[in-house]
């Protein structure tokens, strides 16, 4: 899937780029220029148009290539082909190692990217940077919190979202045995929602160096212990292991299977539209705690916009990956009309932003909740050039095991073993 470029020099080892100078900036946006942008996010035009108000010279053509898989399998089809690569592309941050490691991606730095860093939270501008370089302008981002049913928990005596581990086993109990419902879901095909907890218990699991040398650690005694508490719920039938994103798992949070559902930020939105019948029953907490006073969460999703290196207009390229991203009246309507939780701290402090009432949720300020949420998220968590694999190979490992109701810690070590015989294969060294 991905080889490691013989003799190349990774991105830590380019040579220094003179910045743009003002001069240029302002010539490459007042040339009439035609940009492609590649991005899923619904009627983003709104905000093209909003940069192209702004910069008239500037044609911009939005194509939506598709999500996921599919969306990162035509990109390097374009990128190997040298025909029909975007300017601009939509990047999650687990991938951009991977575009780095083919040098397809420019660095930003030199158009004066870290400039903005400081507008950014320092874990989501860390997912974007590699040491002095930059890769791409955040977008949206996933803090973990938990999403719970009231009326369920209170009719299990349970009056409080739970603020440790410990108690939210003990209130799984009551949810299992007073209603017929399960506390919540540990989806065996959703290696993003794994990695989120294990992000919160503080592991390191992978790491890069951006040349040879991965780090694959995602089997140590703390992931063991994780998933030991995990699997000791499965196996009292006190959690459910849907696979999630299908008919039966959006059925569960409609019909009240499910009590609960520890999601990521955009998850209060995306609930609405799924089990909207139920507004006005569910509440929004932080996620339960290993220990009782502390405040610390993980991370599910987000994404970037970034720049290809194979761009004839790199200043305006990163212009509009800016403007996207940076501008406030396009990062507010991103956050506020098409519900992405916004990464600029302008929007994240914005009283619009963060005293918005929920009627889903009881007239809850949930965004001002996972706002808070989003600055307890640990910002060393690194990820593999080779995710694309590492999820899949998640599916056939650990997430088997969870399907299965077996043993999860077992499930890491084969993942460990996957990880580390594909990653020699492709020629890294591994940590």
């Amino acid at each position: 899937m991905l080889l490691l470029p013989g003799c190349s020099a990774g991105p830590a080892e380019e040579t220094a780029q003179e910045p743009a100078s003002q001069e240029e900036i302002d010539k490459a946006l007042e040339t009439p220029t035609e940009l492609t942008f590649w991005t899923w996010v619904p009627d983003i035009e709104k905000e093209v148009a909003l940069f192209e108000k702004e910069y008239p010279a500037i044609d911009v053509k939005v194509v939506n290539a598709g999500q996921g898989a599919p969306h990162y399998q035509k990109l390097r089809t374009a990128i190997e082909s040298g025909e029909g690569a975007p300017d601009v592309v939509q990047m999650e941050y687990q991938y951009i190692d991977s575009f780095t490691l083919t040098d397809s991606l420019l660095d930003l730095a030199p158009y004066g990217a870290s400039d903005i860093s400081v507008d950014y939270s320092e874990w989501v501008w860390n997912q974007v940077a590699r040491g002095e370089a930059v890769y791409g302008i955040p977008q949206d981002s996933g803090p973990m919190g938990n999403l719970y049913r009231k009326d369920i928990l209170e009719k299990a005596g349970v009056t409080e979202p739970a603020a440790t581990w410990e108690q939210y086993a003990k209130d799984a109990e009551a949810v299992r045995e007073k209603t017929d419902a399960y506390i919540s879901n540990l989806a065996p095909n959703q290696a993003g929602q794994a990695l989120g907890l294990l992000w919160q218990a503080g592991l390191k699991p992978f790491g890069y160096d951006g040349e040879e040398t991965v780090t694959v650690n995602v089997n140590d005694e703390r992931a063991k212990e994780v998933m030991r508490y995990w699997q000791d719920l499965i196996e009292r039938d006190l959690i459910s292991t849907d696979p999630d994103f299908t008919d039966q798992w959006y059925q569960g949070l409609a019909n009240g299977k499910y009590a609960g559902w520890l999601t990521a930020a955009w998850g209060p939105v995306f609930l609405q539209g799924t089990a909207g019948e139920t507004s006005g029953l569910w509440r929004a907490a932080e996620l339960p705690q290993y220990s009782e006073g502390e405040s610390v969460s993980g991370n599910w999703g987000g994404s970037s916009d970034a720049v290809l290196k194979s761009t004839e207009n790199p200043v305006a390229a990163y212009e509009l990956a800016k403007w996207i991203n940076h501008d406030k009246s396009s990062t507010m309507m991103l956050a506020t009309e098409q519900f992405l939780f916004p990464t600029h701290t302008e929007v994240l402090s914005s009283p619009e932003f963060l005293d918005d009432e929920s009627e889903f949720y009881g007239g809850q300020k949930v965004n001002g909740l996972f706002s808070e949420v989003s600055e307890t998220v640990d910002t060393e968590f690194e990820w593999l050039p080779y995710m694309d694999f590492a999820y899949s190979s998640y599916s056939e490992t650990v997430g088997k095991a969870i399907a299965d109701k077996g043993d999860l810690a077992a499930g890491l070590d084969a993942w460990q073993e996957q990880l580390t015989a594909y990653g020699k294969d492709q020629g890294f060294t591994i940590k």
